[in-house]
């Protein structure tokens, strides 16, 4: 099972990295699994399979822990492995009804990850179904180092504030976001109801946020009034 872990990794690892290889350079050194420094996977074992990125350090292996070393060209990692003998908190996590983001990442300490994706055990670690995620990502965290450019053009004198957002983006802080968000754009209707939700999504207020300076179109500043 472990080896079958490893390799649905690299796949991941691998697919991403192949996408983010077709971005102009500096997009790619924005992708937060290309921004280089330690790098540990944990895989989970709840009722899923969960994968957790993170650049926090796990600490030295305790007890029964396990940890894999793997490496792509331009990316090392540490792969660890977690369940309810080897962190008994992970036995409390309750994932009836599907599965449990927040309680996983707080049963392992972490408060920021690169990525929290779940894996469905057996037939679903193949390396396609991992080539999949990968490049899903990629794509997911370039489209948000784009917005987020055409965004810091647009917020002159608000630049510092950006940069901690996409800082809380890149470690996945969602209320966090929705902070800063509201920060940047105080008056608008739309960022404020992106941000106001009961479990803020970081897309929906990224795009609140770009749609609020005009899109990701070519753009103009307003003519001050008369």
């Amino acid at each position: 099972m472990r080896s079958a872990v490893a390799g649905y990794v690299t796949a991941l690892h691998r697919a991403y990295l192949a996408q983010a290889d077709t971005f102009p350079p500096a997009v790619r050194g924005r992708m937060p699994l290309c921004a280089g420094g330690p790098l540990t996977v944990a895989a989970v074992g709840a009722r899923n399979l969960h994968l957790l990125a993170t650049r926090e350090g796990l600490g030295p292996l305790r007890g029964q822990e396990v940890e894999l070393p793997g490496s792509l060209p331009g990316l090392e990692w540490s792969l660890r492995f977690y369940d309810p003998v080897v962190t008994p908190s992970l036995g409390l996590v309750d994932e009836r009804e599907g599965p449990a983001y927040g309680e996983v990442k707080h049963a392992l300490g972490l408060t920021t990850v690169v990525y929290h994706v779940v894996a469905q055990p057996g037939s679903g670690l193949t390396a396609h179904h991992a080539g999949h995620i990968g490049s899903g990502l990629a794509a997911q965290h370039s489209s948000a180092a784009r917005d987020f450019e055409a965004i810091r053009a647009r917020v002159r004198g608000r630049e510092h504030l950006l940069d901690e957002l996409v800082g809380a983006a890149s470690a996945g802080l969602p209320r966090a976001q929705a902070l800063l968000a509201r920060a940047i754009a105080p008056h608008n209707a739309g960022v404020a109801a992106a941000a106001d939700a009961a479990v803020p999504d970081p897309d929906a207020i990224r795009r609140a946020l770009l749609e609020s300076v005009g899109g990701r179109r070519d753009w103009t500043p307003k003519a001050p009034p008369a």
